[in-house]
């Protein structure tokens, strides 16, 4: 990793990274996060009977839309054709609650990791505004990304 901020020109101020001269390359990220609620809360979001409906096909959805926006939402990204967004939600291990993971892929310049986390930060969102009728001490946590793949920084896994 280097000191230097990608963001920030020599006298400081935000600006876009310039990606002209960077060569299109598959590129890759995985994102995941994690809603924690009450057993009960848990289980009515399993069944798929809440009074709005399936809560986690519409937070899927909404993750993939989000992914779409990001560059609309995040002021110095890049839009990007983005070829596959999966987001699926499940019930998280041990059963604390309802875990997000988010999948994105592109041809492009510069990576897909801010889409990732975008789709895992909205599709997190959405079940909480979905379940907060019946959970309102729901927490939103461990948001972060997994893994990315491409460019000239190469691969990376979370250990």
């Amino acid at each position: 990793m280097s000191g230097k901020l990608s963001h920030l020109d020599a006298e400081g101020r935000a600006r876009m990274v310039d990606v002209c001269a960077k060569p299109a390359t598959a590129r890759e990220a995985v994102a995941e996060g994690l809603v924690r609620m009450a057993p009960e809360t848990l289980a009515l979001a399993l069944s798929g009977g809440g009074s709005k409906g399936d809560v986690r096909a519409v937070a899927e959805i909404a993750g993939v839309m989000a992914a779409k926006r990001t560059a609309e939402l995040i002021p110095l990204c890049h839009p990007l054709p983005l070829s596959s967004v999966q987001v699926e939600v499940s019930e998280a291990h041990g059963g604390e609650g309802l875990a997000v993971t988010a999948r994105v892929k592109t041809t492009g310049p510069t990576g897909v990791e801010m889409e990732a986390l975008t789709a895992v930060s909205v599709a997190c969102l959405t079940l909480y505004d979905m379940l907060k009728a019946a959970d309102r001490g729901m927490s939103i946590d461990a948001v972060r990304l997994v893994q990315k793949t491409g460019g000239a920084s190469g691969d990376w896994r979370r250990a």
